[in-house]
């Protein structure tokens, strides 16, 4: 993955684009927003890898996870 594949995909989490996710994730962000759960969003790179970033409900850190590290 490239750095600005890294970068999009960070300003898309925070943005509130959550990639490829569920709908029940997208809700369960929806509500995060609000009473301060944590945050899961899912792309894809281009090179077809999928990967996740992860807010945690402190918002204390922000972790992008690849497949062998899910």
């Amino acid at each position: 993955m490239s750095e600005h594949e890294i970068l999009l995909a960070l300003r898309w989490h925070i943005l509130g684009n959550w990639g490829e996710v569920s709908e029940e994730d997208k809700e369960s962000n929806e509500q995060a927003l609000k009473d301060g759960g944590r945050l899961l969003s899912a792309y894809r790179a281009a090179s077809g890898v999928r990967f996740w970033i992860i807010t945690e409900a402190d918002r204390s850190v922000t972790t992008l996870l690849l497949p062998e590290e899910y």
